[in-house]
């Protein structure tokens, strides 16, 4: 029996962000040969018929739906005209249909900003909420123009704790290998400033310590990966400092930045941690969010 494949399910509302969205969506699914899900959210058809005096303004909006998600479609087709794409209008809040869409998602994509949220925040409350909850891979597009075109031809993992990391470890794998570019994989390490007095070996070189845990951990965690894809270009990277600072700092040279996430039970979904926060809202690139499935 032939195994239906999930699309890339994207959330359009008709902002720049969004079209942004759709476009680098494009790219992503014809690298991967993946079908195209547009969703967009409008909560006026949940309400048809409830208040008839509503009627014009509901017209308005439904019209305004179906050209929102009409024309990104039709966006898609000049710059894909092979790919294949459907659109969707769900009568829920924006956060909860996408959600409901990210359990029949490959990877659920959104823009950084939406329709009506203020021009001076750096992340939409729509795609913060997204990235913290689905239990799909989420990219949030975010970023400069050569990070858009994918011109650095990098893409960039961030390694915490490894109880967090080893899903998003295979994601940014595949999608170097489907990019043909170099797969930075990043540790940050800080060392304490005080050691525990009878660690001898800590207490002579605590840096190099430090920085050889690092290694090995980096080492551990790319193992596997690394040999199912022994095409991938890669580089192994430990640096000093802050987590957040360094993979911020780097995103300036990468076209896609990737970050486990601890999958929770019960109504919160994910837990973000510092890093993943910052990213969202300070990277140079679209940052990816993947989920641990253990």
């Amino acid at each position: 029996m032939e195994t239906m494949t999930l699309p890339l399910v994207v959330g359009v509302d008709g902002s720049d962000g969004s079209l942004l969205a759709v476009d680098w969506a494009v790219d992503l699914a014809t690298r991967n040969r993946l079908p195209l899900r547009l969703v967009h959210a409008s909560l006026w058809e949940r309400y048809e018929g409830a208040f008839p005096t509503l009627s014009r303004e509901r017209s308005s909006e439904r019209v305004l739906a179906e050209h929102i998600v009409g024309s990104a479609a039709e966006r898609v087709r000049r710059h894909a005209p092979r790919l294949s794409v459907s659109t969707e209008t769900v009568p829920a809040e924006a956060v909860s249909a996408l959600l409901d869409e990210a359990r029949n998602a490959t990877t659920l994509i959104t823009g950084s900003r939406g329709r009506g949220e203020l021009k001076g925040t750096l992340l939409g409350s729509v795609g913060l909420a997204v990235a913290a909850r689905a239990h799909c891979p989420v990219i949030v597009v975010r970023g400069d123009k050569a990070a858009l075109a994918g011109s650095h031809e990098r893409i960039l993992l961030g390694v915490g704790d490894p109880d967090t990391c080893r899903e998003a470890v295979g994601f940014a794998f595949r999608e170097a290998a489907a990019r043909g570019c170099e797969l930075d994989v990043v540790r940050a390490w800080r060392c304490p400033v005080r050691e525990a007095a009878d660690d001898t070996a800590l207490a002579e070189d605590p840096e190099h310590q430090h920085e050889k845990q690092a290694v090995a951990l980096i080492q551990t965690l790319v193992a596997d990966a690394s040999a199912a894809h022994p095409d991938v270009r890669l580089r192994r990277t430990t640096v000093e400092g802050a987590a957040r600072k360094v993979l911020v700092h780097r995103s300036a040279a990468a076209d896609l930045v990737v970050l486990g996430a601890r999958r929770r039970s019960g109504r919160f979904g994910l837990q973000l941690g510092r890093v993943s926060h910052t990213l969202l809202h300070h990277a140079a690139c679209p940052v990816a969010v993947v989920p641990d499935r253990t």
